[in-house]
């Protein structure tokens, strides 16, 4: 959808026009896989493609969520943004980031009309919920006016992806969602959070990705599990030689 569509679309939601629209990307990686909860390097890049979040205040003293994406809709007062929604709503996300913001001590007191729509295909391994969290936590940072920067702002992320949605997943997603440039990839220290953007010009080169529709669950329990059993080898190693993450072995 265009810019102006999705404006269109806010207004029809809506019945008033959107005052601020925010864009995060998705993200890809290169090399690092499960290696940024075990304290390692990755090298992932952002995607042309993400999600978008529209927003304006209203006087209801309520956070309305909507997406384009999904067909339910959820109405929270202010009071409710400090617990999950139950069922896995796909509001969890966003809730989440809201719920961090309150746990740093900034105070909500402003209602707001919200919609998403995101070409990161849902369960594609793309992290379209890095993107929604992340774009979810720049539009806080810059209507409260907190001024974190994007390392807070991926750590925000990812607190809402852990608490919110069920998911103990590492800071590469929303780490690269936050700070991903045309042209380049991060090279990212995922125990320090130290980077370099790395020029990426693939003359002659494509990167290829494919949608194999295997879907891609990450709160399914299969990769809460590969982390618990990274923790437990740090636990037993620890017995013998101190470490807090696997990486440090290499």
């Amino acid at each position: 959808m265009t810019i102006d569509q999705l404006k269109s679309a806010y207004e029809a939601a809506y019945q008033k026009p959107a005052t601020d629209i925010f864009f995060a990307p998705g993200r890809v990686n290169l090399i690092g896989e499960h290696t940024d909860y075990n304290g390692g390097f990755v090298f992932p890049c952002a995607l042309s493609f993400g999600t978008y979040i529209l927003l304006s205040k209203n006087d209801e003293q309520k956070i309305n969520f909507r997406s384009l994406n999904m067909e339910a809709i959820y109405s929270l007062e202010l009071t409710q943004l400090s617990e999950p929604l139950p069922n896995k709503a796909w509001a969890n996300y966003p809730l989440g980031v809201f719920a961090q913001f309150i746990k740093r001590g900034v105070a909500i007191t402003q209602g707001y009309d919200i919609l998403f729509w995101g070409n990161v295909p849902a369960g594609a391994g793309l992290s379209s919920s890095a993107a929604m969290e992340v774009v979810t936590a720049y539009a806080l940072n810059d209507l409260l006016g907190t001024n974190y920067g994007l390392a807070d702002l991926a750590k925000i992320g990812r607190a809402a992806e852990h608490e919110f949605a069920g998911v103990m997943c590492g800071i590469m997603d929303q780490f690269a969602s936050a700070h991903g440039k045309a042209d380049h990839a991060i090279y990212l220290n995922c125990d320090t959070l130290e980077y370099d953007l790395v020029p990426v010009k693939l003359d002659g080169i494509k990167v290829v990705v494919t949608n194999t529709h295997s879907p891609h669950k990450l709160d399914s329990g299969s990769f809460n599990d590969r982390v618990r059993q990274c923790q437990l080898a740090v636990e037993q190693i620890n017995s013998v030689r101190p470490i807090q993450y696997l990486a440090e072995l290499s």
